[in-house]
């Protein structure tokens, strides 16, 4: 018996075997690794007498290395029997969670793109904030403050230009 109470993921349906992502992150490096070897062979991967290392000489002994790795990863895996009791790499109920956090990282770094940086991240911030039951007054407080430090930080003091959207540039700081 174990003294530990069950938690919510243990009553959740799995939703991928250890066995089965093993497997498919096995075949992914093997075919990244292919494609990092055939462009090593192709730009040139020798050793160039008087200059050294061509420009595909690391990169195709890394990939060669990683491929071969991931060959006998694939090979153990394809092998090895599922246990007993099952071996969830997810469940429904974490996948989920995942996703929640996911998809709105996602549509931020769309927004990125047509809105800028800056007002992108508040609205994620504040976002964020709102689901997590925070005040209103506290999340907006925080999602404009730090976009504007984070503006004067990165645009003022480091020089470091990033994507800006049209409501920066109507404002003048774009």
């Amino acid at each position: 018996m174990s003294d530990q109470a069950p938690t919510e993921d243990e009553g959740s349906a799995s939703l991928v075997s250890i066995r089965t992502m093993e497997i498919v992150v096995a075949a992914l490096l093997i075919g990244m690794s292919s494609l990092y070897i055939w462009d090593s062979w192709r730009i040139g991967f020798g050793w160039i007498d008087g200059e050294g290392p061509a420009a595909g000489f690391f990169p195709f002994w890394i990939a060669l290395i990683m491929g071969s790795v991931s060959v006998v990863n694939l090979s153990r895996a394809l092998v090895r029997r599922a246990p007993e009791g099952g071996d969830s790499f997810v469940s429904r109920t974490a996948f989920s969670r995942v996703l929640m956090v996911l998809v709105p990282t996602a549509i931020y770094v769309l927004l990125i793109q047509l809105i800028g940086i800056y007002v992108a991240s508040a609205l994620f911030i504040v976002g964020f904030m709102l689901v997590s039951r925070e005040p209103i007054l506290r999340s907006i407080t925080v999602g404009i403050g730090v976009p504007i430090a984070l503006f004067f930080m990165f645009e003022k003091w480091f020089l470091v230009p990033l994507p800006k959207g049209p409501l920066e540039v109507m404002l003048g700081v774009g």
